[in-house]
């Protein structure tokens, strides 16, 4: 009789949980954003002008325009556009928003010509832009 109850113990089904698969994939995700996260930086890096000015307060998600020092025009966190792009493009994103949300901001580098600038204001105008501002960076001491 005592080797038929132990035989009847090992078949029962065990009650406890191997979590030994869901740490492995937790700590591959852990790994994976931790590679990841430095990437997702927003924006193009432009050497802003300074200016002593307060920072604007927006309740929305705002569309930055970035110019770098060659020239280059990006929307949002890196998308390359070429300067003919910037008015349908910009168009499409303004259709999604209500009126009062319609502004853009361009952050152009220091070194950039004015011209360029002025080319990229033309081109969201032509886009149905009313509403531009430009981004400057907080002195220094502030």
């Amino acid at each position: 009789m005592a080797g038929g109850i132990s035989r009847i113990a090992h078949d029962e089904p065990v009650a406890a949980i191997n979590v030994t698969p869901l740490v492995d994939v937790m700590l591959v995700l852990l790994v994976i954003f931790m590679v990841t996260a430095p990437m997702l930086q927003q924006g193009v890096d432009v050497n802003l002008p300074k200016a002593s000015t307060g920072a604007l307060k927006g309740s929305a998600e705002q569309i930055v325009l970035s110019i770098d020092k060659e020239g280059q025009v990006y929307l949002g966190s890196g998308n390359k556009l070429a300067v003919t792009e910037v008015a349908t493009k910009v168009r499409a994103v303004m259709e999604q928003r209500p009126p009062e949300e319609q502004k853009v901001y361009i952050k152009a580098d220091t070194a950039l010509h004015y011209g360029r600038v002025m080319e990229v204001m033309g081109q969201l105008h032509a886009g149905g832009v009313t509403q531009i501002g430009l981004v400057s960076a907080a002195p220094e001491g502030r």
